[in-house]
């Protein structure tokens, strides 16, 4: 079985930004963040995009696939 991990949680936190208001830089809403956080939601390549460049990271140091 494999998972899909985030760091989004962490680098939310590392730059302050709270849930609200990094769902509001991404067009997103604060519920989408809680879903993918938790790993419970499987965003699109474009809001993966949108969240690494806010999160000044790349995609895949951003979402980490565990074996």
């Amino acid at each position: 079985m494999f998972g899909l991990r985030t760091r989004i949680r962490e680098l939310r936190e590392k730059f302050s930004l709270t849930q609200e208001g990094l769902a509001k830089k991404v067009g997103v809403r604060r519920e989408t963040i809680v879903f993918i956080e938790k790993g419970d939601y499987n965003c699109s390549v474009l809001l993966a995009h949108a969240l690494a460049k806010e999160l000044k990271t790349t995609i895949d140091k951003l979402f980490i696939w565990e074996d």
